[in-house]
This record gives C-alpha cells, structure tokens and sequence, in this order.
C-alpha cells in the first residue's frame, strides 16, 4: 500500500479545489453546502412513509391519556433521540409515558420479548422505538398480541423479506418511519435515528399547529429547534454522511448545542473543562459521544439519558461527575483488554504474521471489543476481528479494517463460520459458537486472499492539497472552516508539507504522552504540530531538530486554556 496520492488542482482558490473534490461544482451547490438554510434545506416531514399515520396514532393517544413508552437503542443516537422525545411529551405537558433502555449486557439490543411483556403488564398501549425495531418482527407481533400497537423509528436496512418471519421486510407494526424501507420516497436515505425521531416532531409540531385548540398554546413557533442539539450529538456520533439534510443537522445541532440550556450537559462540560461556545464536532465525537457509550458498556445506559433529560441541578451535576468516572474505568478496562489482545496474537504468531488478526477470550465482555479493536487496527494495520462471550453460549464480536478489505465482503465470503453478522466496508459485528470460533482465523484468511483490494493500486491517505507552511495563516483557517462541521462524506482537509525542517522536538501532558513538533515559517514564526499518545519512535521517519520531513497533517484552531492557537495536527509523517 502506497502512503499518499494528492488530489490534482482544480478551481481558483484553496475553497473551491475542496469543494469541487467533495462534488459541489455549481455556485448554487456551493452556497447551500457552505450556508445550510433550516427551513430551505430541509424537508417536509410528511414525505416519509407512514407519516400521518404515526402522528395520527399518537395524537390519538393523546386525546385518550393513553400509556406510550419510548424504547430506545443504548448509544449516542439511540439516547440523544429518546431525550428528544421525552422532552416534547414534556413540553406539552403530557405526563402519562415512561422512557425504556435495555441493558447491553442481559438484554441486548433491540426489542426483546421480556421488556415487550412487562411493559404491556404495565399498561403501555402505545410503543414507539427509537434507533431499533426494524428487524425485530417477532416482537412487535408479540407487542401487538398483548394490547399495544408499535410505531418504529430506525434507520436501519430493514430484514430481507425471507428472513423477516413473512412480514415483508419489516415488523407488523401500526407504523414504521424508516426513510431505508422500500416504498419510502423521502429525499433524505441517510438519517440516524434521532433524525427520524426529529422529522416525526416536526410532522406532530405542523399537525398541532393546524388545529384550532388542543395543545396549541403549548407549541411556541421554533421551539423545536432546541431539539437540535441532541440530532447533532447523535448525526455527529453515528457516523451517518454529513451531507444533504445530516449537514443542516450537525451545522445548526452545534450551534444548539454551544447555547444549550440542559443542566447536565453544561455540568458534563465542566467536568470535561471544555468551552461551550467553542463546541466543535472533535468535543462530540472524542468526549461526549464516548461517554453516553460509556454508561451502557458498564450497564448503566439510563444514566446517559437522565444527564440529558434532567431539570435538576443536584442530580445533573452527579450524573455528569459520575459519567466522567465510567468512562475512566471504560478507558483502564480497554486499556487492558488491548493489552491482553496483543499477548493473544503474538503468543499465537510466533512464526509467521497472519493476514487477518484474530483475538478472543470467552472471559471478555463484548460490549468492549469494537474498542479493542480499533486499537489493534492501529498496532498491526491489517483487518482485525475480537470475539468474547456474552451470556450463555454465545460468542460475539467487533471487526475493523485497516482499509485493504471490505468487511462486509470479507464475512460474507467466510459466512460459514459465523452464526450472524453485519456491518459495512470499515466496521462490523458477528456471531459464532464455541465449535467454530476456533475455525475463524482460517476461514478469515482464505476469504481474505480472494476479496482483498491489491495494496498496489490503494493508498493510505488520499491528500487534498499540498500547502506551503508559510500559507498556515488565520485567512486560510477561516475558508477551511466553512466546511465545517467534518466527518463521513465531509473529511477534514489533508494537507502535505513537504520537506520542513523540524526546530524542536517536545513531549507534552501529565505522563509526557503526547508528541508536539516546532516548525518555523519564513518570516520567523513558529507552527506547532501535535499528535495524541503517540512518541517520535513511532514513526518511520526519524524525528530530531535539524530533519527535514514531510508531514500529513490538517490545520486546527485550538483553545486550550481559552487561548486561540493556530496549529497543525499530525496524520503521519512520511
């Protein structure tokens, strides 16, 4: 595999080349992409499939003071959609629902029969999913046998019709909002669930404000809005294309979220001593994306949602000091699973380096292991897949992609040895047995060598641009920055600066953990370069005062200390 290959030039200004490689040519193109308009930019929400009759089922259970339970997914869009939902009942001041979380660990994810059956028993009648349902048939069949009707809300694929237990491809639910599921026409494919959730609010909001009394007192115009922050979390953490409608979500969910008023959010802030006016997507996506997961891989899911939905300073407070704690014992947890790992594979390896790495333990909590292996993706830059035991008998686990495979591709060619699996060319999960787990390695590795892309013909980084050091300025930041906010299907520029003289070399942070590089422009100014938990050793290229480098890297502005700092941040250095 080849380190870099550099976009060519094309428009007359740094702007226009990043907007042209990201497929915006047209100026029309260019200013809805570079200023998202709310109410242009997005779309009716009664374009949806089911639309009107999910509105109508719940403004029925409205009118009739009926049980409604939210049963939500236990990440960050699965939580950030169940506050959202919460949070309108609330404002209109109905009272009669409850907020429903499964565990990881004993329940798993999505519908289960035992939750299906207890919430029924507690008179629920009407079940809205949020981020899950669309594959659980059996269970709204069962919903709808004990007395509730079930409306879903899920982006996910729904189930081939064979597999879907005769239903279709989808449960026999009263309603399903699900822009994936054929026969929807709504423009918008790629939604997370809390954008769902926040397209059937809008419909209610639209619907409520058409009536002549009822709860119209009670729906300020815009007020919704507010709702944004949590669709930003949630478009900005489930790794959905931040394009189209996404776009317009994660812009103005930022800017939400730099106002928002939620007690445990500013509480969760203060303990992450993180400036709420400089919000941006890396604070989303590296702190508090993380420890919403953090509460449901150490069982404790609804204490993620109540930092969100709580009016109470005493118990914000808490549940944000107490977040900030799992999510340290997260970090020591994986931190040792990783460790172990490694062992596992070289113990395992003594001869000869596998195409594929595999690592597993029965006595490791699955609910971990997507971490662990990015981690080990990292370390050996080849495919890994991490197995553990999750009650009873069955083995289940994480797999990344060093980019050389699609994954999806991959478990598909080597279907026979797992019991079930999904995911997509960067990420999956699987399901295997206690007869076969010892089958997967070798299975992994023959399905390598036929669906594996030739490392000849890819490259590591795809560069945007090569950039002077002396055009790092506060001019070229603020262009870069009207690109923001950054993730899947809107990168962070790539940048190569070619052959800098490294002026000093520093080791930052409490345990000296961090790696930052001085460089010098022509004029005498210095640009600082920092790299994470990393040291100079680690790269291939020696790191001392006086080597010229080349370095792969994105400009950033930092606020550390509530102090604006141009900087660079390190990629690689090749």
């Amino acid at each position: 595999m080849k380190n870099y290959a550099v976009r060519p030039v094309k428009g007359a200004t740094l702007l226009d080349h990043l907007l042209f490689h990201r497929g915006i040519e047209s100026p029309a193109e260019a200013e809805k992409f570079l200023a998202p308009d709310y109410e242009a930019h997005t779309h009716d929400p009664f374009l949806m499939k089911d639309m009107e009759k999910a509105v109508s089922r719940i403004l029925q259970a409205f009118e009739k003071s009926e049980r409604i339970v939210i049963f939500s997914d236990y990440d960050a869009d699965g939580i950030p959609g169940a506050v959202v939902l919460h949070d309108f009942f609330k404002k209109l001041g109905y009272g009669n629902f409850e907020n429903y979380i499964p565990d990881r660990h004993d329940e798993g994810f999505g519908l289960n029969s035992a939750a299906v059956e207890e919430l029924a028993g507690r008179g629920a009648k009407l079940l809205v999913t949020v981020d899950c349902g669309i594959a659980d048939a059996a269970e709204v069949a069962l919903a709808n046998k004990l007395g509730m009707e079930v409306i879903v809300t899920d982006h996910h694929l729904p189930p081939h019709p064979s597999v879907a237990d005769g239903c279709g491809g989808g449960p026999p639910a009263f309603a399903i909002l699900n822009p994936k599921q054929s026969g929807c026409t709504y423009p918008e494919k790629n939604l997370c669930a809390a954008g769902v959730v926040f397209k059937l609010i809008q419909a209610l909001v639209l619907r409520l404000r058409s009536n002549v009394n009822g709860q119209l007192s009670k729906v300020p115009v815009g007020f919704e809005k507010w709702f944004l922050d949590m669709v930003g979390i949630a478009t900005l953490s489930d790794m959905v294309p931040l394009t189209g409608e996404n776009r317009v979500f994660a812009y103005y969910g930022l800017k939400v979220l730099r106002k928002s008023p939620r007690l445990g959010f500013g509480h969760l802030l203060r303990e992450l001593r993180a400036n709420q006016q400089e919000l941006t997507e890396d604070d989303v996506g590296f702190s508090i994306a993380p420890r919403i997961n953090a509460a449901s891989r150490m069982g404790a899911p609804m204490d993620a949602f109540r930092l969100f939905a709580t009016a109470d300073e005493a118990e914000a407070g808490a549940l944000a000091r107490h977040l900030n704690k799992i999510n340290d014992e997260r970090k020591g947890k994986v931190a040792s699973l990783v460790k172990e790992a490694r062992r596992n594979v070289a113990e395992r390896h003594l001869n000869g380096a596998p195409s594929v790495v595999v690592a597993g333990n029965p006595n490791w909590r699955p609910a971990l292991l997507g971490l662990v292996a990015n981690a080990l993706v990292e370390d050996y830059r080849k495919p890994v897949f991490v197995w553990g035991r999750e009650g009873g008998a069955a083995l289940k686990g994480s797999c990344r992609s060093d980019g050389s495979v699609d994954l999806s591709l991959l478990m598909a060619e080597a279907r026979s040895v797992f019991s079930d699996f999904g995911g997509h060319r960067e990420a999956g999960g699987f399901s295997t047995t206690v007869e076969k787990v010892h089958l997967l390695e070798e299975e992994l590795e023959r399905a390598y060598e036929k669906v594996r892309m030739s490392k000849d013909n890819t490259f590591l980084y795809t560069v945007d641009a090569k950039l002077p050091l002396d055009e790092v300025n506060w001019e070229v930041w603020r262009d870069i920055a009207k690109l923001a906010p950054f993730g899947v299907g809107n990168p962070k520029p790539l940048f190569l600066f070619e052959r800098l003289a490294v002026s000093a070399v520093e080791l930052f942070g409490k345990e000296k953990q961090h790696l930052k590089l001085i460089f010098e422009k022509s004029n005498g100014e210095k640009i600082s370069a920092v790299k994470f938990f990393v040291k100079p050793e680690d790269f291939s290229v020696p790191l001392k005062s006086g080597n010229r480098v080349n370095l792969l890297a994105h400009l950033e502005r930092s606020v550390f200390r509530d102090f604006p700092e141009l900087r660079l941040r390190i990629v690689d250095v090749v």
